[in-house]
């Protein structure tokens, strides 16, 4: 028997690690550069991150979509809060204040999909190819 991702789960699960990495990680890891390494400030782990979450999360919302309600409107809270995430990193000295509202779209984006498919149960509509 094969085994079905959740990927609305796994979406919320790759935004909260996220979330924890930017607004925990500088508090319980500010020693690692005395050993050499640097995580905090990595611009590669921060783009890495932020890519895991785009792959994962357009992914889960463009399935939710096409299959199963046909709205829009989680992808476009999701691009919202890519885009969030992607102005954190370009205006660092504002990375606060863009974080929490690039976190809370994408989060939401992802609740909204799981409430949407869970709510149609395959509502088929005249375009659905399945």
């Amino acid at each position: 028997m094969l085994k079905r991702i959740n990927w609305d789960a796994l979406g919320i699960t790759a935004s909260l690690a996220c979330a924890i990495h930017c607004a925990v990680l500088p508090l319980f890891l500010s020693s690692l550069p005395l050993f050499g390494i640097n995580i905090i400030e990595n611009l590669r782990f921060e783009y890495g991150m932020i890519a895991l979450a785009f792959a994962v999360g357009y992914f889960s919302l463009y399935h939710g979509r096409k299959k199963h309600h046909h709205s829009w409107l989680p992808l476009i809270l999701f691009s919202i809060g890519i885009a969030f995430l992607l102005a954190k990193m370009a205006w660092h000295e504002w990375r606060n204040w863009f974080l929490l509202p690039a976190v809370g779209c994408i989060i939401t984006a992802h609740f909204l999909n799981y409430r949407l498919c869970r709510h149609h149960n395959h509502a088929h509509a005249d375009d659905c190819n399945h």
